[in-house]
């Protein structure tokens, strides 16, 4: 399990609940879904939209970066970008584990150690 800076939360249990909002999921079903409170959940798909196109667009980088032919696994934009940019970090985590020979590593956790667990950080990816 991987922390994120400025979070109580591991970053597994933040990135299923960026995963359940990219599905469409409002903050309450999410909070208790995860067993979080709602106000908790709130803030972190706030970050998470402000952010959302700068996000996608590093972990777009970083999965071109490691893929051995990024035409192959570049994701297709998903419609919001909220989506996108959770995309971009399964697609990034994809790429990730299959250059580094990875059996199982859990997406979030490779998304945080990307960031320096950075993702909901003020000034995190740098405008």
């Amino acid at each position: 399990m991987s922390s994120l800076v400025r979070r109580a939360d591991v970053a597994e249990v933040i990135g299923a609940g960026l995963e359940l909002a990219a599905t469409g999921w409002g903050f309450r079903r999410i909070a208790t879904r995860l067993g979080r409170p709602a106000t908790t959940v709130r803030g972190w798909l706030r970050c998470w939209s402000r952010r959302a196109g700068r996000t996608a667009a590093v972990f777009t980088s970083l999965l071109v970066a490691l893929a051995d032919d990024p035409a192959l696994v570049l994701p297709t934009p998903a419609g919001t970008a909220v989506r996108d940019a959770v995309s971009a970090v399964t697609g990034f985590a994809l790429a990730a584990a299959a250059r580094l020979g990875m059996v199982k590593v859990p997406t979030w956790l490779l998304a945080s150690a990307a960031c320096h667990g950075r993702l909901l950080s003020p000034g995190w990816p740098s405008a």
